[in-house]
């Protein structure tokens, strides 16, 4: 469609170049003729005469030429002259072009900060080198899309045609020891070759990772980004240092540069090179990988998909045990690990500027219209002096489109403010880290276009009614030529659009607000108050014992306790609504597996008896875990009150057993079958996030039957948790000196971050819908006090034949309200769609919300009978021998 486009304003703008030189090329023949016939007249032949006015005028094409440079220079002279006339106009109204301006720049910022995000997420190249050859390769399952065993990955890699490389890396945490305390860092394995090969990245100082250091025994070696080496002290003689992670030493060998490698979320700081065990090898049960690839030049996604599919099926036939029924997807890298949510609430964002800056032209389309009815006397005098109405159309746009200019430069010194504020507000790692969100080329271009645009959507209108003033009428009415119902309807209108929009924004918001609300008013099944959380990143080598990992817990848990100012403190592989971190096909013992149970699977958790009471956690029957369940006695296990309704209806749940893998520490896989006892059922809690629909089943397992490494701690105190941090940390560290305390958060802290989404768009869309509120009050009210102002002459008539100002002061607010109801109809429409187009973003909202709709009319109409009561007063007190000398 674009080319056709294209391809047909190529054809136009040639055949107004021959047009033209068809022109000339007559106009030349015109001279040529004139000059001979002058010479015949001198007694010279035809021909002869023909001749010599061709010598006299010279080559043709060097006429034309002249004639080119004449009129283009004409050109420039009258656009120069227009610039200058529309300064001297916009200068004699200060107040008028003020408002304009700002006006202009409040939709021109508003829209330049948020396009900022949306180019840099959603349009925005990665940086990185030939990132369209670079894709994510994923394992698919009947669920979706999969991470990868490391034996698929190997034969992946051995087995491929299609890509130049196949890399993949893994997040983990590490302790970094320095001269002070322990730092608790995000950290990554990556495959050899995955930055300098795979994405085509330079060291900003020494190297990477040598081939030989992916093998056992010489994978000690680390590599670090500019902020961490910034954060060690710059120091320039870094490479070859050791540093100590996890209490052991690694030798840093590069430096990555400055820039995205810094805002990485998933690598990390600290890179270290991959080296698979032995056992990792022949794992195809556990899908720890996320696989990236490079495609050879020439190779299409659909080869390479069906090079893999291949690929996928011939791993299936010799391992059917572990790979029957997966396959493989080959998806391009850009934006593929994007939530959908986070596109939508981009493209929303959009509109909901969009839509800003339609009401905010909306709103200049009606100043200029106003100022060009004002204007018709000075219309009239130049075109009654030879001004045709192609000047007065240019003169009249050249003035919107200096006023758009303006608007936009300010525009952009907004966005910059407003994007900062955005940036300030918006939930750490919402964006890809790839995405640089800053004022850049693209970003300016885009402002000036949108800039020029609006110039051109506000300013044919006033420019086209402009050239079409009868200069007679004009003159002979005295000016009054302009209040023309055309004229008037034009503006009324634009006022109905602009409400439409406003109404549509509000709605957005309100809708936005309402979610907002319901989320902070859910049921959470636990309590938040005066608890603190915090993790012990333990390296998985330090406790491998399931004793050992017991007993270390156990003294932790003994010294926390004792600190002022706790009540209680437990251990557990997570706390609620942060999502279980385990999960484990279940069965009963001695029966059939209930439907569902081994497919869907159970979310599990290891705590220590103190977890139900910190949470507030309620038992409804049987007992919960106590101190008597250890290592050696009956192991025992609490179900939820969905598990027990789910597959324990009809039973008598103390005497099932259920069927369950054990866990082993430091291993990636799941240990033999045992027997667990259920010995109670606790409430539902919500342990997947404040949106979990419905709750999911859930076990708990007593954690010194089922320790695990790293674990993290949740302490209840008598007062403020935040007030007791370092008496908490100066503890550990009398246990470890080595163990920091990680992700330090109350549980409040939790609850609020949880919701960080959900704040940040509420905030954006009440902030674009309270200022397109402002713009459409201010639009409703200059067309209405324009219409009283036009109006004085009647309404002084109707006053003098006996109407009363209580009279005249309601035919102007119902002109004024009319005109918002036909906006707010209108807006309905629009605010109906939004609804079902934000229902997916909602919580327990549909896409109807009467409370939403009920609100937001009454502040539209409430805003626009404020905004109608002003001039309608002013109108109510006009004098009526003063109105009839009005002019």
């Amino acid at each position: 469609m674009n080319r056709m486009k294209n391809l047909i304003e190529g054809l136009k703008a040639l055949i107004d170049k021959q047009h033209v030189e068809c022109e000339m090329d007559e106009e030349l023949d015109g001279y040529l003729e004139a000059s001979a016939a002058d010479k015949q007249k001198l007694g010279m032949s035809k021909d002869e005469a023909l001749r010599a006015a061709r010598v006299e005028m010279g080559s043709r094409n060097a006429v034309k030429h002249k004639l080119w440079s004449s009129r283009w220079e004409s050109a420039v002279d009258r656009l120069f002259q227009d610039i200058r006339l529309s300064l001297r106009m916009l200068a004699k109204s200060p107040g008028f072009t003020a408002a304009v301006i700002g006006t202009l720049a409040l939709g021109i910022g508003a829209t330049t900060a948020i396009f900022s995000v949306f180019y840099a997420v959603l349009l925005a190249p990665l940086p990185y080198r030939d990132p369209n050859q670079l894709m994510v390769v994923w394992s698919m399952a009947s669920f979706g899309r999969a991470s990868t065993s490391v034996p698929d990955f190997l034969d992946w890699q051995a087995q491929n045609s299609s890509f130049q490389m196949l890399g993949t890396g893994d997040s983990l945490d590490f302790n970094l020891s320095t001269s002070g305390a322990p730092e608790y860092i995000h950290g990554a394995h990556l495959t050899v070759g995955y930055l300098d090969k795979m994405i085509g990245e330079r060291p900003w100082m020494g190297r990477y990772f040598l081939p030989e250091e992916g093998q056992p025994g010489r994978d000690h070696v680390t590599i670090i980004t500019h902020k961490l080496w910034q954060r060690l002290g710059s120091r320039p003689d870094m490479i070859g240092q050791q540093i100590r992670l996890n209490g052991e030493l690694y030798t840093v060998v590069g430096v990555r540069p400055p820039g995205y490698p810094d805002r990485m979320s998933g690598s990390g700081e600290i890179i270290l090179p991959t080296v698979y065990k032995p056992e990792d090898r022949t794992n195809r049960e556990f899908h720890p990988l996320i696989v990236l690839g490079r495609l050879k030049p020439g190779v299409t996604v659909a080869q390479a998909q069906a090079d893999m599919q291949v690929i996928a099926e011939r791993i299936a036939q010799e391992h059917p045990e572990s790979n029957k029924g997966w396959k493989i997807s080959v998806e391009p890298l850009h934006n593929d690990f994007l939530p959908s949510n986070v596109r939508m609430v981009l493209w929303l964002l959009m509109a909901a500027t969009g839509s800003l800056l339609l009401i905010a032209c909306a709103n200049v389309a009606n100043f200029l219209l106003a100022r060009a009815t004002v204007r018709q006397r000075e219309v009239a005098l130049r075109a009654s002096l030879g001004a045709g109405r192609g000047r007065l159309i240019a003169q009249f746009l050249t003035e919107s489109l200096m006023l758009a200019l303006s608007g936009g430069v300010l525009g952009v010194a907004l966005g910059a403010a407003i994007l900062k504020l955005v940036i300030f507000l918006m939930p750490i790692n919402s964006l890809p880290s790839e995405a640089d969100v800053r004022l850049n080329l693209p970003v300016l271009l885009f402002t000036v276009v949108v800039s020029l645009a609006c110039g051109v959507f506000f300013g044919v209108m006033p420019a086209w009614q402009a050239a079409h003033v009868d200069p007679n009428e004009v003159l002979k009415e005295g000016g009054r030529a302009g209040t023309s119902r055309s004229r008037q309807r034009m503006r009324r209108i634009l006022v109905a659009g602009e409400f439409a929009l406003t109404m549509t924004l509000l709605a957005s918001a309100g809708l936005t607000i309402h979610n907002f609300y319901n989320l902070t008013h859910v049921d959470l099944g636990f309590r938040t108050d005066h608890i603190l959380t915090f993790t012990l990143p333990v390296p998985t080598k330090r406790l491998s014992e399931p004793a050992k990992i017991v007993s270390f817990y156990d003294q932790v848990l003994e010294k926390v306790r004792a600190v002022t100012g706790v009540s209680a403190a437990e251990v557990g592989t997570d706390v609620p609504l942060t999502g279980p971190g385990f999960g484990l096909p279940v069965g009963l013992a001695g029966r059939p597996d209930p439907p569902g149970a081994k497919t869907e699977g159970t979310a599990v958790l290891m705590v220590t008896p103190e977890y139900i009471s910190v949470f507030g956690i309620h038992t409804l029957e049987g007992r919960a875990i106590d101190s008597g369940d250890r290592a050696g006695s009956t192991r025992v296990v609490m179900v939820n009150e969905t598990f027990a309704k789910r597959y324990l209806s009809g039973l008598e749940p103390w005497q099932e057993h259920l069927r369950l893998g054990q866990f082993v520490p430091g291993l990636e896989r799941i240990g033999p079958l045992a027997d667990w006892q259920i010995i109670g059922i606790f409430q539902d809690f919500r342990d997947g996030g404040l949106r979990q629909q419905k709750p999911f089943p859930e076990i708990i397992l007593p954690f010194a039957q089922s320790p695990w490494p790293q674990a993290q701690i949740a302490v209840r105190t008598f007062g403020d948790p935040e007030q007791i941090t370092r008496s908490i940390a100066a503890t550990v560290a009398s246990v470890d000196p080595d163990l920091p305390l990680a992700n330090v958060k109350t549980m409040d802290q939790i609850v609020s971050g949880s919701m960080g989404g959900d704040r940040f768009v509420m905030a954006l869309y009440g902030g674009f819908a309270a200022i397109a509120l402002l713009l459409a009050v201010a639009g409703i009210y200059g067309v209405m006090a324009f219409a009283v102002a036009q109006r004085t002459q009647e309404i002084g008539v109707r006053m003098a034949l006996g109407a009363s100002p209580g009279s005249v002061l309601s035919i102007v607010l119902k002109d004024g309200m009319v005109l918002a109801g036909y906006g707010l109809l209108l807006g309905l429409a629009g605010a109906l769609v939004v609804g079902r187009v934000m229902k997916s973003m909602l919580y327990e909202m549909g896409a109807v919300d009467v409370t939403v709709l009920a609100a937001v009319t009454f502040v539209l109409l409430f805003s626009a009978l404020f905004a109608c009561y002003l001039p309608a007063r002013r109108a109510s007190r006009v004098d009526p021998m003063t109105a009839l000398r009005y002019e």
